[in-house]
């Protein structure tokens, strides 16, 4: 008799295949609502929460911190308990965390709830595409069924903004957490009935050490970029911050390599196909969520949009990313995966670097031409570059696999968000200090302007006439150059990943380890 992953999958191969990567594309979609759902109400957490431009890169990132530190632990974990079980658990805490962020009255809380989600996300993520390989054995159909799973994240990604900016409007910012339990509840049902359960017999133990290392490196390494505007880069905390952060990563390494069962094993990266397709996610993410930091703000807060409008406004970037990702994987397998890759991430760049010359005087049609742009570029990038990970990766291995893969994805992105905020923070209060510095303003009052543009159009709402005028152009101008400032840096990282995938990545898949360990006599096929 075959492992109980295997006899598992017989069994659904027999009539559930397609009712189970439904469940899990559900799934996937309320995660991938939770991204850009969020960014849509950034302003009105800003005028509601009174939260700075930091506070809102932390409640942004301390989800993905969580998220990208526990999904190798909680991946592994589905390997060895049952990835239906912790598919299970990961709905429960999701709703609980969405619920808890609902009603949460201060940033702080709100950071909080989102770590609270971040754990519950990285129970789910791992486990869907792990599922999905698991039930889809054959190439065509596992590359058919990644084609989906991908589509619906560009589809979470096209109609969370929607979704969001309509919620906005009706109802208060805390709806677009709250809209997460009823499809969570809904998910844990179906899983029941429709989700079959998988495990790998010879699954590692638990790395804890690598865990608690990994999420440290990374979370000093995110305060140290995100608080460095209001601190200077200099300062003795940031120094701190930043060489701490370093030492833990180093010491993660040296960990993960010596371990007999580390959280990452070091040798899948010795695969270029694998290593050139995880850093091609990294860092499309990067660019992607970045990019709806800066973005959601800009419409708001420059071009007065309202929360719809905004998600209108965005919603171009994932509907033809949700239109071009299913037919990506196809193209792959016509040209090879390095020309769609590179050319994907070619779009991306140029998209980002003709954004970045945006001033405060564009309209939202300047601005459209890129977003679609970017929206193609994103849409040849994901699929590819996920396939390619899953297929280096023998199947028994398939839930460190793809948490590897979504782990890259969240830091990619929790530092795109940290790095281009910073890059945005930095150039505003550049801008906006000289301004303030010979003006008898009380200090708190500086601090809210300096600490956001939303925070400077508060007080600008205060002031009489043409003084309030004053100070909503020029914070308005501080922004958009901060704003471009982070495009620019956004397309350097993404050109800088494009030529990575032309050195690095193989246009074709050799003789995989998934095909050869399938082979072996007593594996059923």
């Amino acid at each position: 008799m075959g492992s109980p992953e295997e006899s598992d999958a017989a069994g659904v191969e027999g009539g559930r295949r397609w009712a189970t990567l439904s469940v899990l594309c559900v799934t996937l979609l309320l995660i991938s609502l939770d991204n850009t759902i969020l960014n849509v109400a950034l302003p009105s957490v800003v005028r509601s929460l009174h939260a700075t431009s930091s506070q809102l890169q932390w409640i942004v990132d301390a989800y993905a911190v969580v998220f990208a530190g526990l999904l190798l632990t909680l991946g592994a974990l589905g390997d060895r308990v049952g990835r239906k079980w912790v598919f299970m658990g990961g709905l429960v805490v999701f709703g609980g965390g969405s619920a808890l962020a609902a009603w949460s009255a201060t940033p702080d809380r709100l950071t909080a709830a989102r770590a609270v989600m971040g754990v519950g996300a990285a129970a789910l993520m791992p486990c869907t595409l792990s599922i999905l390989t698991n039930v889809f054995t054959s190439e065509r159909d596992r590359a058919r069924a990644i084609g989906l799973w991908s589509g619906t994240a560009g589809l979470g990604v096209a109609i969370g903004p929607i979704l969001g900016g309509f919620l906005l409007v009706h109802y208060w910012w805390g709806s677009v957490f709250l809209i997460n339990v009823p499809i969570a509840v809904a998910g844990l049902v179906a899983a029941a009935f429709l989700v079959p359960n998988s495990r790998n017999p010879l699954a590692r133990r638990a790395d804890p050490v690598g865990a608690a290392l990994s999420m440290a490196g990374l979370g000093l390494l995110l305060w140290g970029i995100i608080e460095a505007p209001n601190r200077t880069w200099t300062s003795p905390p940031i120094l701190a911050a930043l060489i701490g952060s370093a030492i833990i990563i180093a010491s993660f390494v040296v960990w993960e390599r010596h371990v007999d069962h580390p959280l990452l094993p070091m040798q899948f990266f010795r695969n270029r196909r694998y290593s050139a397709a995880i850093a091609s996610l990294a860092l499309v993410l990067f660019a992607l969520l970045g990019l709806f930091f800066l973005v959601t703000q800009y419409l708001q807060f420059c071009l007065g949009f309202s929360p719809l409008k905004t998600g209108l406004g965005i919603g171009p970037i994932a509907l033809v990313l949700l239109v071009v990702a299913p037919s990506s994987v196809l193209l792959a397998r016509r040209f090879g995966t390095k020309p769609v890759v590179a050319c994907g991430l070619a779009f991306i760049a140029v998209g980002l670097g003709l954004l970045s010359r945006t001033t405060v005087h564009s309209t939202y049609g300047d601005c459209l031409p890129w977003f679609a742009l970017i929206g193609v570029g994103v849409g040849l990038t994901l699929a590819p570059s996920t396939e390619s990970v899953m297929g280096s990766l023998p199947r028994e291995d398939a839930g460190v696999g793809s948490a590897t893969s979504d782990t890259s994805m969240q830091i990619g992105g929790a530092l795109g968000v940290g790095v281009l905020g910073t890059a945005l923070n930095i150039r505003y209060q550049d801008f906006m200090t000289p301004l303030l510095a010979h003006q008898s303003i009380p200090a708190s009052i500086d601090r809210l302007i300096l600490g956001s543009l939303g925070g400077a159009l508060a007080v600008a709402d205060h002031l009489p006439g043409n003084s309030g005028d004053a100070l909503a152009e020029a914070a308005r101008r501080g922004f958009v150059s901060g704003m471009d400032l982070g495009l620019i840096v956004a397309a350097v990282v993404v050109g800088i990943a494009g030529l990575v995938v032309l050195a690095a990545l193989p246009n074709r898949a050799q003789h995989s380890v998934l095909s050869a360990r399938s082979t072996e006599p007593g594996r059923s096929r």
